[in-house]
Parts: structure tokens; sequence; C-alpha cells
């Protein structure tokens, strides 16, 4: 993994935001959270990182959201020390990157947690607590057309290590990526963030 430029906390949340509010499963509840805080759309869309009111804004959006400020829920026990920096990485690096310790990605990869392990499965048909992937040839075919995609969140506790990460955001993408990891690119970029005690999250 090749390290780019330092990112922020800031970036990070922008980025899971706009990447939800994009998502079938997660834009209603999130056009709600908008309208409830009085904030217009633009906030997630088109963020402006140097203006503080808003980043404060997005924060508390993705604490109603996914709890991230209360450290419970998806970011329950996450570090408050992360540091975030962008990176590039190689089709055969994004291969050893684990699912989150949750037991829908952790039945759908046959208990290992990675995305290579998951593809032969749902090809099979594989439907984790009666849950189908037919949506996933799809995006995999779009990956196979270079379909533009935005980036995957990962995190690790060993900030100078490729060996140990974890896709905090975008497991259906990674997952495409998989399926068609024929049709990647040589590298894609990344958020990647990084704790010492990153271990003590409870999806870790």
């Amino acid at each position: 993994m090749r390290r780019l430029r330092p990112s922020s906390e800031a970036e990070m949340i922008a980025l899971f935001l706009r990447t939800e509010l994009a998502s079938a499963r997660f834009q209603d509840g999130l056009q709600a959270l908008l309208a409830r805080a009085g904030q217009p759309e633009r906030v997630v869309t088109d963020p402006n990182l140097d203006d503080r009111d808003e980043n404060h804004a997005r924060r508390q959006l993705l604490t109603w959201h996914r709890e991230y400020g209360t450290r419970s829920g998806l970011f329950n026990g996450f570090p408050d020390d992360v540091r975030w920096e962008w990176a590039a990485i190689t089709p055969a690096e994004l291969a050893t990157v684990r699912y989150i310790d949750y037991s829908y990605w952790v039945e759908l990869s046959g208990g290992t947690r990675l995305a290579t392990d998951a593809a032969p499965r749902i090809r099979a048909g594989a439907a984790p607590f009666g849950v189908r992937s037919d949506w996933l040839p799809a995006m995999a075919a779009a990956v196979a057309d270079a379909a533009r995609f935005p980036p995957l969140i990962l995190v690790t506790a060993e900030p100078r290590s490729d060996a140990d990460l974890v896709v905090l955001e975008g497991h259906a993408r990674l997952t495409a990526f998989m399926l068609r990891s024929d049709r990647l690119p040589p590298e894609l970029e990344v958020l990647v963030g990084s704790s010492p005690t990153m271990s003590r999250w409870g999806l870790w």
C-alpha cells in the first residue's frame, strides 16, 4: 500500500455520509436526518471541509445515523485517536482486507471474513440468514465496465503495515471488486484510518 497524502476525521465523515446518501438502503433515512437538522443536501454531496460549522453538522449527522459520536452501534469502541490518510492499494493487497466481524459477512465468507472467499460462495447462490446477494453481480458487471465507485474506508492497528486491514465502509464494493478482480486497475485509492488501539473496536 502506497501512502499518498494526509486526511482528517472530517474528510472521513464527509466521505462516509456522501457514500451512504447515494445508497438505496440508507438514502431515505439520511435525507430525513438532513431535514431534521435543517441542513441542505449539499452539506453532504458537496462538503466544505474548511467550514467548522459544516464539519460539526456532518459529525452530528453521522452520530444520528450510525452512532459515531456516542461510540456505539457500528462504532462501538471505535478509537478516538485515529489518524486518517489517503493511500493507493493494489488488487492483491485489497484481497487481504477483511470484512467487519459481523455475522452476515462472516457467514458470507465462510468464516474467513475475506471477500475473495465470499465471491465463489455468492456465485454458488449463498444466502446467509436468508439474505440473497442477487444485486452483487450487477455491481460486479459495473466494475468490469470500469465504472467509478467511491473510495473504500479501511482501518488498521498498524499504520505502517499492509497486512491487517478491515473495511469500515464499502463491504458491497469490496465484494464486487473481488468478484471481478481481473478487471481492477493497478491501484485503487482508499481512505485508511490507523490507531494502535483499533483492536478495541467491537467489530474488529
